[in-house]
């Protein structure tokens, strides 16, 4: 566990550099607010930008949704509007419910969103897709990370029953018997726990809900969705709202993107069926969703993730944030530019920056269908 703890760490270093060196990511407080991810409009074309191709790109991309991706975003605009000087992505986190209902109001140009669109949002968008549909791209990758604030205790181990009563508001205490059974070498506290959800629709609740019901469905009665359902609890906006909780709160544990868990925020390694508990990395992260599968018809390339994978080291708490576009009937004056951007984001150098930031990059065999999707949008 000590080795999967230096990993960590590890992989959480490399993040920080990333984002205060040469991706220069944009600070993480700002996920939930309405301003855009403007990028660095002026600023050094980096290697990466030297295989953007701009074609006929130009003018302002509106687009909003997932604030789990915002990260990577605003590392993908910088270096794609160093290369293309004629077009402007803006792309407010705003969340994935948001984003969707933005999009299928024809307000985006795409939308980003941390779940799949649902059978009666595909059949919705046929208003705003002439002739055609909405169809879901899988773009972004990565482990929700479970963070917690226990005072005296810097490492943690949980499995899926017992999160699920944390976030049931059914153990009260961290020095409850359940959570001592999993760390028997901890010396946990009698604070009283502090669980904190999202308060907007969001599809990191929607993938970690899934996770409960999934691994612990005798201690998780809820269906699930973008909004929450269990009581108790407090909540708090946006991906950063929920992490800033877990840091300033004494007690406090949130689910969260890896991305995210800075600052000093510790992480949950998670018990699963394989012989060692699972840290939250995005080697870990990876692991898991290359088993993903597509589920989507025709182009619509929606995968169903597993959450419960008996692999050693594969981290079972995953999300895949999709960008949601039309496969036909876009708008003419911003195809050029969405297929442009897109193609970048999708490209070998496009994912090639995630994992640096706390992301998983895609599979090699799902990269490669998206990137043939985007190519054949009209």
């Amino acid at each position: 566990m000590k080795l999967q703890r230096k990993n960590r760490l590890r992989a959480l270093s490399l993040g920080a550099v990333a984002v205060s060196g040469a991706l220069a990511l944009t600070a993480c407080g700002s996920d939930d607010t309405g301003g855009g991810s403007n990028g660095a409009s002026g600023g050094t074309q980096s290697a990466a930008a030297g295989s953007i191709k701009c074609d006929d790109a130009r003018g302002e991309i509106l687009a909003a949704g997932s604030s789990a991706q915002k990260n990577a975003v605003d590392a993908w605009v910088k270096n794609y509007q160093a290369a293309c000087k004629d077009v402007r992505i803006n792309y407010n986190p705003k969340g994935s419910g948001a984003g969707i209902t933005n999009f299928l109001q024809g307000q985006t140009a795409f939308a980003g969103s941390d779940s799949a669109l649902k059978p009666e949002e595909i059949a919705e968008s046929a208003k705003v897709c002439k002739d055609s549909q909405a169809i879901d791209l899988p773009m972004v990758g990565g482990p929700i990370a479970v963070g917690f604030n226990v005072p005296g205790v810097d490492e943690l181990v949980l499995d899926a029953p017992t999160l699920a009563k944390i976030f049931d508001d059914k153990i009260k205490t961290w020095d409850d018997e359940a959570i001592q059974k999993l760390n028997p070498d901890a010396k946990l506290p009698d604070t009283k726990v502090q669980a904190f959800h999202r308060s907007d629709e969001s599809g990191t609740t929607d993938n970690f809900t899934k996770y409960l019901k999934a691994a612990a469905p005798e201690a998780w009665s809820y269906e699930g969705g973008k909004a929450w359902q269990a009581k108790g609890g407090q909540s708090a906006q946006g991906s950063s709202g929920v992490a800033q909780q877990v840091k300033e709160t004494a007690g406090a544990i949130s689910y969260f993107e890896l991305s995210y868990a800075k600052d000093g925020i510790k992480t949950v390694d998670v018990k699963t069926d394989a012989s060692e508990p699972v840290a939250a990395t995005s080697e870990n992260a990876s692991k898991a969703i290359a088993a993903a599968k597509i589920v989507g018809k025709g182009k619509d390339l929606a995968l169903e993730l597993d959450y419960k994978p008996t692999a050693e080291g594969a981290y079972p708490i995953t999300l895949v944030t999709y960008e949601i576009v039309c496969e036909k009937g876009n708008k003419a004056e911003t195809l050029p530019a969405v297929k442009s951007f897109l193609s970048y984001v999708a490209s070998e150098d496009g994912q090639g920056l995630l994992a640096g930031a706390g992301y998983a990059p895609l599979p090699a065999e799902i990269a490669t269908k998206v990137r043939e999707t985007i190519a054949s949008l009209s």
